[in-house]
């Protein structure tokens, strides 16, 4: 579940998503974070969302991509059941998403369910003098993240791990006639 840098100290995140996650379900959607950050002068709660099964059925983050319409469903109903409650003790804008290509990597299934893909985690305490380490998800047991990164292979602790997330890369797009240029052919009149 979400880390508690995501909120600010004193919010209950065990009693917010104690309230988040049934609306998100009822609507077919599992809660994959939250946080509430301050932002351009106001907070704001993000709650990010996925499929139902997204997790258990191993789904990619494409797959797994909920659509403007459910967000809306679940924000809608969201609100009402956060006025309600009240564990937010300032004013807030609330936003639902779906977590995006860039999705955060929470605890041991997100790092073996995204094997093979590439990640950066975010250290508490350095690991070979590095504090940030991006690379390749080789998956995870024990308690240990394993990430390939330059040659080198490292097994992480989930315990120093402060942030995780996926890491986009734009796939190079093949040249054509192997120059990058246009072949042009006329026709002869």
């Amino acid at each position: 579940m979400p880390t508690p840098q995501s909120l600010p100290p004193g919010t209950d995140r065990a009693a917010l998503v104690r309230v988040v996650e049934p609306v998100v379900h009822a609507h077919g959607a599992e809660l994959v974070d939250l946080e509430l950050k301050p932002d351009r002068g106001g907070w704001v709660l993000r709650v990010y969302v996925e499929k139902a099964g997204a997790a258990v059925n191993n789904l990619s983050t494409r797959d797994a991509a909920i659509d403007l319409e459910l967000c809306a469903d679940v924000s809608r109903d969201l609100s009402t059941a956060l006025d309600v409650v009240d564990l937010i003790p300032h004013a807030y804008s609330l936003e639902v998403s779906s977590p995006g290509i860039e999705r955060p990597l929470r605890d041991e299934r997100d790092f073996v369910r995204f094997a093979g893909q590439k990640a950066k985690l975010k250290l508490h305490e350095a690991i070979g003098g590095q504090r940030v380490l991006v690379g390749k998800l080789e998956g995870a047991a024990a308690g240990k993240v394993r990430l390939s990164e330059s040659g080198r292979t490292h097994d992480v602790p989930l315990a120093l791990i402060e942030r995780a997330r996926l890491v986009f890369e734009l796939s190079p797009q093949p040249k054509k006639n192997g120059s990058g240029s246009r072949e042009r052919r006329h026709k002869k009149h």
